[in-house]
């Protein structure tokens, strides 16, 4: 099974192409919201000849169909696959790509489920995993020079720490060394960053965070504008059945229309948040992650590969260690405690102990000090004063 190519539309904004890619009002009634095509099969015209290429649903559906054209106008980019969840779509696009005996260069700040998926999953398989700075092109340069690698995986901004990778600066060292590039651009969305465009060979999102943006879906993507790269995704997806359902693509669809304007406003909100918790006491808050911030060491590369703002994270460590950020995170009203992100709803959560638990004992480590909010679209001033009241309360 290969992909539908989908044609470039570059006199069209990204905002419009958020809204009317791959969104035909229904032919037989005119409906502006295309239907949710929740059926598994289809009746075919003859034997062997399905109506319009539509046989089963695992294989393809019109609202997946949908979606994926949608993502891939709105990435600007040739192929867009759905999956069932993040996790899923990584997965295929490494078993697509992977052999036992070949070797993966990982970050040393990624999502924990990223992290247990290679270490946990692929490594027994007979995958070399390999850990790195990736923020350092030198070092990554060294660990493709020791040793083959059929992929160097990037998270940018990273996950919880905030870490910033210069896409073009790694891609360019990567494929000198004969690797492939694949970036999680799951915190900065389609819509602020463009990972192709400096030289990723594929990209990865978890749908569930600001592409649903409405913590109601389970869903991930892989987007490229390889060809043959898009055929072994496809066909792998297809074999697997890691595949989303009509109503998960049709959330995803909804959400995506809106994702550029919610990313201006999450943006404006933790650029205001990350500044007030900068100016906290530093007996209070020892250090502020965002790369919004003239102090990220990060802040001159994000400023150029990021465009219309820096996203909706925020990390901070607290000077009380541990037991402080604990009580942070417990004693916000507006924050809602809980893992995810990327939701018009505001979160807070303890990496430590929460979405990064299983990296505990690793080099991927987060410190116990560590708070990381996702940071909503409601008015930045009663966010504020939540974490103002819950920092004086620790």
């Amino acid at each position: 099974m290969t992909t539908t190519p989908t044609p470039r539309t570059p006199a069209a904004a990204l905002d419009t192409r958020a809204i009317h890619a791959g969104q035909e009002p229904d032919p037989t009634t005119g409906a502006v919201v295309p239907p949710i095509y929740m059926t598994s099969t289809f009746k075919q015209d003859a034997v062997g000849e399905p109506r319009h290429g539509y046989d089963y649903s695992r294989s393809v559906n019109p609202t997946r169909r949908a979606f994926d054209e949608q993502l891939a106008a709105v990435e600007g980019t040739r192929h867009a696959l759905s999956f069932a969840s993040g996790l899923a779509a990584i997965d295929v696009l490494l078993r697509a790509t992977m052999r036992p005996g070949d070797r993966i260069l990982l970050g040393n700040d990624v999502y924990g489920g990223t992290y247990r998926l290679l270490a946990q999953v692929f490594q027994p398989w007979g995958v070399g995993l390999d850990v790195v700075d990736m923020a350092d092109t030198a070092a990554v340069s060294a660990a493709l020079a020791a040793a083959p690698h059929r992929w160097v995986w990037v998270e940018t901004p990273t996950n919880p720490m905030l870490g910033i990778v210069d896409i073009a600066a790694t891609a360019a060292v990567a494929h000198a060394h004969g690797a492939r590039v694949a970036v999680d651009n799951t915190f900065a969305s389609p819509a602020l960053q463009h990972p192709l465009a400096d030289g990723a060979d594929a990209v990865a999102y978890s749908t569930t965070k600001y592409i649903g943006g409405h913590s109601d879906v389970i869903g991930g993507a892989i987007v490229t504008d390889d060809d043959e790269l898009a055929g072994q995704v496809a066909f792998l997806r297809n074999a697997a059945g890691a595949v989303p359902s009509p109503f998960d693509s049709w959330l995803d669809i909804r959400g995506l229309k809106t994702l550029p304007l919610r990313m201006r406003r999450h943006s404006v909100n933790a650029l205001k948040v990350a500044q007030w918790l900068e100016s906290q006491p530093s007996q209070v808050v020892s250090r502020v992650w965002y790369p919004g911030l003239a102090s990220h060491p990060g802040h001159a590369i994000a400023a150029r590969q990021m465009h219309g703002g820096f996203g909706g994270m925020v990390s901070v460590q607290l000077a009380g260690g541990q037991e402080a950020a604990k009580r942070f995170v417990q004693g916000t009203r507006l924050f809602t405690l809980a893992e995810s992100l990327g939701g018009v709803e505001s979160l807070i959560e303890h990496p430590g102990a929460m979405t990064h638990a299983s990296v505990a004992g690793t080099t991927l480590q987060v410190p116990d000090d560590l708070v990381r909010l996702s940071v909503g679209i409601e008015d930045a001033d009663d966010l504020i004063a939540d974490l103002g009241q819950a920092l004086r309360r620790i």
